[in-house]
């Protein structure tokens, strides 16, 4: 069992935080935040293997961890993630067109009951058999009632596509989407960066949530990205990489991020770590990008003396124990479900 808290700074007494590291061309200074950053992922991912075994709480003798809510280290190990794989992309029609619709539908709202309902109300997502006045019935059924159509995980801003209502316009969005040939083109890109420029190229989306959506469809077996080709930092990431390099970091933060990658078995060993990862899978550029979200929460009450970017100073989000079983189930290409 990982524990944060203790030790957080040294070793058998010994000052771990290298004095600087070199990336891009740049001298880094890291922070304190910098060892916390792999001492959290090392912790957190110890939690997730815990809860995945069926062991009792507690899971970590860290009261930060232990008593406020946070992802996992790996982002398709996350609820929501795992009800996109197993319960959006693996089923139904495996027919790209409805795969890619399927895959948007469910990121846009990212709530798991607006999924359930629809398919309740409406039988089986397809493009082929959507219509918008009966989509728009039944979300606005729910809106009515004054239910939540949307998760607050991260917002994806309502396009002006002239209708009055967010998750109308929503809809419009992807029918756009699906009447311009982004399926095609985001299928027929020779890299990661071409698909995520596809979905840039629409109305509301921005960099940071089109490199999302471009991470959500390539858990599809339609597209054969490796994690490790791309990544655009969101604000979180730059709040963490922040705390942990200083403002010399600003501008490079995928540069960060990628240095984080490629240097994580250095660290956890420097540290006496011990991270096998997902099934042997190392941290990929979309983790490391995470992480950094993460730790950047968590500073906030281990280091707040150690500003960010945002000026937040506490952790909103209070861990609840679900009842529901940990699921754990990966794109099949990835080779982890034996």
């Amino acid at each position: 069992m990982v524990t944060l808290l203790q030790d957080r700074q040294t070793i058998d007494g010994r000052d771990t935080v290298p004095e600087m590291l070199r990336v891009a061309g740049r001298e880094l200074r890291p922070t304190p935040v910098f060892d916390t950053y792999w001492r959290f992922a090392a912790a957190r991912q110890a939690v997730y293997e815990a809860r995945l075994e069926g062991r009792a709480r507690p899971w970590t003798h860290d009261p930060i961890l232990a008593g406020h809510r946070f992802t996992n280290c790996y982002r398709a190990a996350d609820r929501v993630s795992q009800v996109l794989i197993t319960d959006v992309i693996y089923q139904g029609s495996q027919d790209w067109e409805d795969v890619f619709f399927r895959t948007l539908l469910f990121k846009v709202f990212n709530k798991e009951s607006t999924w359930r309902l629809l398919n309740r109300e409406l039988g089986e997502v397809r493009w082929g058999s959507y219509a918008f006045d009966a989509y728009d019935r039944v979300l606005s059924a729910v809106f009515a009632r004054g239910e939540r159509l949307y998760s607050a995980a991260y917002i994806v801003p309502p396009p002006q596509l002239g209708e009055s209502r967010k998750h109308r316009n929503h809809l419009r969005l992807l029918e756009r989407m699906m009447t311009t040939g982004a399926p095609e083109r985001v299928a027929g890109a020779s890299t990661m960066r071409e698909a995520y420029e596809v979905l840039l190229g629409y109305p509301a989306l921005g960099p940071f949530l089109a490199y999302q959506f471009t991470i959500d469809l390539n858990y599809a077996p339609q597209l054969t990205f490796s994690e490790m080709d791309f990544v655009v930092p969101g604000p979180g990431a730059r709040d963490g990489i922040r705390k942990c390099f200083g403002p010399a970091a600003d501008g490079i933060e995928a540069e960060v991020i990628r240095y984080m990658a490629a240097s994580q078995d250095e660290h956890f060993a420097r540290l006496g770590l011990s991270f096998t990862g997902l099934g042997g899978r190392p941290l990929q550029l979309i983790d490391c990008q995470n992480l950094f979200c993460e730790v950047d929460k968590y500073a906030r009450v281990a280091h707040p003396d150690i500003a960010g970017i945002s000026g937040r100073s506490r952790i909103k989000q209070v861990y609840r124990q679900d009842a529901a079983p940990v699921r754990a189930w990966f794109p099949p290409k990835w080779g982890l479900n034996a």
